[in-house]
């Protein structure tokens, strides 16, 4: 899976302020490095939840 993450691709997305709050909140705390890793790993998280473990059951 690492290997999927070293091309990168731009895409913008449109969110709620107090979703950007969240994630500023997670950046500024030392969670994160940045909105974009904090995205990424969200993203991630939700496609082995709904995707990629669900295509492995089959």
């Amino acid at each position: 899976m690492a290997g999927a993450i070293a091309k990168m691709r731009l895409i913008t997305v449109k969110m709620p302020e107090i979703y950007v709050e969240g994630l500023d909140e997670l950046v500024k705390i030392g969670r994160y490095s940045s909105r974009s890793e904090v995205i990424r790993v969200a993203i991630r998280d939700l496609l082995k939840k709904e995707l990629w473990v669900k295509e492995s059951e089959l």
